[in-house]
């Protein structure tokens, strides 16, 4: 079959991947891709937002017989209801579901109801209402648009200056457009960080191996929130009985409240989770694959991904065995200077000798006039397998040393934690 791929980052350069690794794909379309992309699949450049012009390539090539979308915003704003009422099969949540990522404030309505580990939250549509409450909060606190920012939307405010600030930055000054016109104030958890993706079909859900991502920007958790600096796989703190706590507490209520809500989810739904001394609560839910933990979750996955999308589609993913490598496998954001804020792009990027195990996942990258060149924040995803953390770690790092653009940065602790 053919399969057509929606998104340009790293995550899709890893779904590409491991789709072109099943003998029942024949050939993969992409859109837009990146330069990475362009090595194993058709790309398409139409903008992941235009659904008309996607809905037209899709009716246009009959080929088609699968459509994965992956990235956050063209399903929140309806693709694949769009795709699916044209009568195409297409691998992700409709609008209905993938609510519970677009808004914080409904997935902290949901978790509540439903009694599901959360963070103590406030919820606010009014600056003057969310400055009287964080003039008098208890610091530290973490203040969230309510929307999709790519990531970018939480903030870790350890003073009532900070909180201001952040509330301000959002609300007034529409740091993240309409992102921000509503926050989620919530109280700050400690603890143990960790990520559980799984595949569901709106009756079965089946978690994934764990992964641990990297949010700061620098080293020892220091500078801005990103969209995600490294990730490695498995992590060891995710012991057997957390795992045994999570799905009877989070992820089996989650899906539970989801079909009470009439809002049935299909797709993969991702769990950021904090351990804490109180037990396992959600941090944030995503309604697709998380962007870095993609890059070292799917390069352990020996079952074939083309079988999972499809039994996720038909609703019978209980029939279908889903087998990981006890391998472990981590992943080093190589980034642009000056991101999460404002970079530069077209710087070119020359790749050394690196050893044939290693993958090199493509984020914000493009050919022009023949060389690749930078196109984005988060620019190359260098990832490697390892019998243990540590081996992983070192093949990845060895290779990033061989990687070289103006700018260049990349966090030198990935895979450190436990």
């Amino acid at each position: 079959m053919n399969v057509l791929v929606i998104g340009s980052g790293g995550r899709e350069h890893t779904i590409c991947w491991s789709l072109a690794k099943s003998p029942k794909v024949d050939k993969i379309y992409c859109l837009p891709g990146n330069g990475g992309i362009s090595q194993i699949a058709e790309c398409v450049p139409i903008s992941v937002m235009d659904f008309d012009a996607i809905i037209d390539f899709v009716d246009s090539h009959k080929d088609i017989e699968l459509t994965v979308v992956a990235p956050d915003d063209p399903l929140a704003a309806g693709l694949v209801d769009r795709l699916e009422e044209k009568g195409h099969r297409a691998f992700g949540p409709r609008a209905n579901a993938a609510i519970i990522e677009a808004s914080k404030a409904f997935s902290k309505y949901l978790m509540k109801k439903y009694d599901i580990p959360t963070a103590k939250y406030e919820e606010f549509d009014n600056y003057d209402k969310a400055v009287e409450y964080l003039a008098k909060a208890k610091h530290p606190l973490v203040v969230k648009a309510d929307g999709l920012a790519l990531g970018k939307g939480v903030i870790i405010c350890n003073t009532k200056e900070e909180g201001l600030q952040a509330a301000k930055e959002m609300m007034i000054d529409s740091k993240f457009k309409d992102a921000g016109k509503r926050v989620i104030v919530e109280e700050f958890m400690v603890g143990q960080e960790v990520s559980i993706l799984s595949f569901c079909d709106g009756k079965t859900i089946i978690p994934m191996v764990n992964a641990r991502d990297h949010k700061r920007a620098y080293d020892n958790d220091q500078g801005l929130n990103t969209g995600g600096m490294g990730t490695f796989s498995p992590s060891a703190i995710y012991t057997e009985e957390v795992e045994e706590e999570v799905m009877n507490k989070i992820i089996l209520p989650t899906v539970d409240a989801m079909n009470k809500e009439g809002r049935t989810f299909k797709g993969v739904l991702y769990f950021g989770l904090m351990l804490t001394d109180d037990g396992a609560k959600v941090v944030e839910y995503n309604a697709r694959f998380g962007d870095p933990e993609t890059q070292v979750v799917l390069p352990r996955l020996k079952t074939d991904l083309c079988d999972i999308f499809n039994a996720v589609v038909d609703g019978t993913l209980d029939k279908i065995n889903i087998e990981w490598t006890d391998d472990a496998c981590v992943c080093v954001v190589m980034a642009s200077g000056g991101y999460p804020e404002s970079y530069e792009k077209g710087k070119e990027i020359t790749i050394g000798d690196i050893a044939d195990n290693i993958l090199i996942f493509h984020a914000g990258t493009a050919i022009k006039d023949g060389k690749l060149v930078t196109s984005g924040g988060r620019v190359l995803g260098v990832t490697a397998m390892g019998k243990d953390i540590h081996e992983a770690r070192a093949k990845a790092y060895e290779a990033v040393s061989k990687i070289h653009f103006d700018g260049a940065f990349f966090r030198r602790d990935i895979g450190i934690k436990k």
